[in-house]
């Protein structure tokens, strides 16, 4: 039997002339300077983290457990009254089926329209920048100008109505606003107008990823635009893809301002646009009732979490698995 010095051990080789694996040692943990700079280079972010999202939450869990004014020591304990009062509600089911529409609307509205865009803005075209920047302005604009604007534009009296009038077309004027069966279509025209630029540049950035080479080569074997385009652009696409639908779904799901801004607290419910953030603020702070709108907020949060989670695990675990890499 003979020995052989290998590197980290000493290994025998056996009659079979073959050796076996060297013995791997042990990583030795970081030091306790490691540590300490670690600590000072995240504990500022982790407490504001736990100051502002998580402190929040459990308070509002906290209080959504009691009929609370919002002022003084909360004293009158409920437990779950608030909670089988939000489910019992038709207010807040039909403010939940809202938010589910504009999501379904939302994807299958903006996305395909910001893929065109994308697609056709990637090219070489004169006043190319003009074009984006257009595009993206809605998305940098304060919703509350842009609510403002709409609400101004499209009420019974606006602008919209004015100018249909004057080029003959008086017989399409509508109340944009209040009747229920334009209403939410109002709403996604303004949602996409808004929006659609954000869909436009993370596509736009997502596309600058994809080696020309692959284009290049398609080219040469004879594939058309289109099926460039089909073929290799779209599937390479999918985790930008992917990652807008994300934010598109968490984004639609907390929507609030638009609505209220341009509906108001009444409205919107009776327009059928009311949404579970809307809901919130009309049946918690402004009827006084704290409490309840705190246990809104619980439910609201752990439905975008279930959501949130659901999408990670199921939908975007390809995409982290391949970016992240393991130790050993």
């Amino acid at each position: 039997m003979l020995t052989e010095d290998v590197p980290g051990s000493r290994v025998r080789i056996g009659d079979g002339g073959q050796a076996p694996s060297p013995v791997r040692r042990r990583r030795r943990g970081i030091g306790w300077a490691q540590r300490l700079e670690i600590a000072m280079l995240s504990g500022p972010a982790i407490l504001i983290f736990l100051a502002f999202v998580i402190l929040p939450v459990l308070m509002a869990a906290y209080y959504g457990f009691y009929r609370w004014k919002g002022f003084g020591v909360p004293t009158n304990f409920v437990g779950l009254d608030n909670y089988v009062t939000i489910l019992q509600d038709k207010a807040f089911r039909e403010a939940l089926w809202h938010n589910g529409l504009i999501v379904v609307l939302s994807l299958v509205i903006q996305g395909p329209i910001g893929l065109g865009l994308a697609l056709l803005l990637n090219q070489k075209l004169r006043g190319q920048s003009v074009i984006r920047v257009l595009i993206f302005v809605p998305y940098v604009i304060a919703e509350v100008i842009a609510g403002t604007a709409w609400g101004l534009l499209l009420q019974a009296g606006g602008a919209v109505n004015g100018i249909l009038r004057s080029i003959g077309l008086g017989g399409l004027a509508q109340d944009w606003l209040a009747n229920p069966k334009l209403a939410i279509w109002t709403l996604m025209f303004i949602l996409t107008w808004k929006y659609i630029g954000f869909a436009v540049i993370l596509f736009l950035a997502g596309m600058q990823n994809i080696p020309e080479e692959l284009t290049e080569a398609a080219a040469m074997d004879g594939a058309s635009y289109w099926q460039t385009q089909r073929r290799i652009t779209v599937p390479l696409l999918g985790p930008t893809i992917r990652i807008w639908v994300f934010l598109s779904i968490i984004g639609a799901l907390q929507l609030f301002d638009l609505v209220y801004i341009i509906w108001g607290q009444y409205v919107s419910s009776t327009a059928g646009t009311s949404t579970m953030a809307t809901y919130l603020v009309t049946e918690g702070r402004n009827a006084g009732n704290y409490g309840y709108g705190n246990a809104v907020a619980v439910v609201l949060f752990l439905i975008s979490m279930i959501i949130a989670l659901g999408y990670q695990r199921f939908v975007l675990r390809r995409d982290t698995q391949g970016a992240l890499t393991g130790g050993r």
